[in-house]
Parts: structure tokens; sequence; C-alpha cells
């Protein structure tokens, strides 16, 4: 089950398909729970600062976790935070529509929550590769992660 808090308006049946094209890519169970939370930089600015001891905001921060729900035995693998003033910065900068850069935060959070990384080129090469061809999968091939 996908959860999906947000205090913008946006149509969550993107969310929702992003998060399944990437599980389904990563040959994931789509019997899975995990949170997407669309929110502002005030909050992923602390959050980035607490966890990560980064004094600035970001466009997306993923909490993987490892539990399981007693009742239903669904794993739950984590929480995915995105900024959307962030993210529209970003959207701008690319060229490409607000829903785009969301989804695309969205595969590059669910890529997190399964483990991967890209603090070594080695890792971001495969994360990189990994999200174009989820992004593929969704018709946004063009959309793509811009380097700092």
């Amino acid at each position: 089950m996908i959860t999906i808090e947000s205090k913008y308006d946006f149509p969550s049946a993107l969310i929702e398909r992003a998060v399944h094209v990437a599980l389904t890519h990563q040959k994931e169970s789509l019997d899975v729970n995990l949170s997407v939370v669309l929110t502002d930089n005030r909050r992923l600015h602390k959050l980035n600062l607490d966890y990560l001891g980064v004094d600035a905001p970001t466009d997306v921060l993923s909490f993987p976790a490892s539990d399981s729900d007693p009742e239903t035995g669904a794993r739950y693998i984590g929480d995915i935070l995105i900024s959307v003033p962030y993210a529209a910065k970003g959207a701008e900068k690319a060229g490409h529509p607000l829903e785009s850069e969301l989804q695309l935060l969205v595969v590059h959070g669910v890529l997190h929550l399964l483990g991967h990384d890209h603090a070594e080129e080695e890792e971001k090469a495969r994360m990189w590769k990994a999200q174009a061809e989820v992004m593929s999968r969704l018709g946004l091939s063009r959309v793509k992660i811009q380097d700092a």
C-alpha cells in the first residue's frame, strides 16, 4: 500500500504509477508498504540538517525501513519526502513539467528505499541506469536528474 500525504494538489495516480513501475523494474513485490510525502522546502531543510548534517533544502529524501505489518506480513520499505517548491525549480531549470519532475523524484526515492545509492561513481552509474530505465517505462525517458 502506498500512503500519500500532500499539502499540494497533485494526482495520486501519477505517484502510484511511478512507485509501481519502479518496484516492478527492480523485481520487487508490489505487496509492500511505503509513504510518499509532498511537502515544502522548510520541512526538507530541517530533515536534511537533522539526518544528513546539510544546512540546506533539497528535492527528495528517502528513509529506508525494513519492518513488516504484523497483521498482513507486508513489508514496510520506508518513506520518501519531496519538496514540491524545490522540484518546481528543478523542473523549470530542466525544461519539463512539474509532474514529470515529481515522478522522477518518486522513482529516485523508491530506488533509494530498495538499496540504491549514488555516493560512489560505480553505485551512481547503476542507480542512474535503473532510474533511466524506469523513466523510459513511464514514457519519460527525457526526464533526468540534473547534476548539481
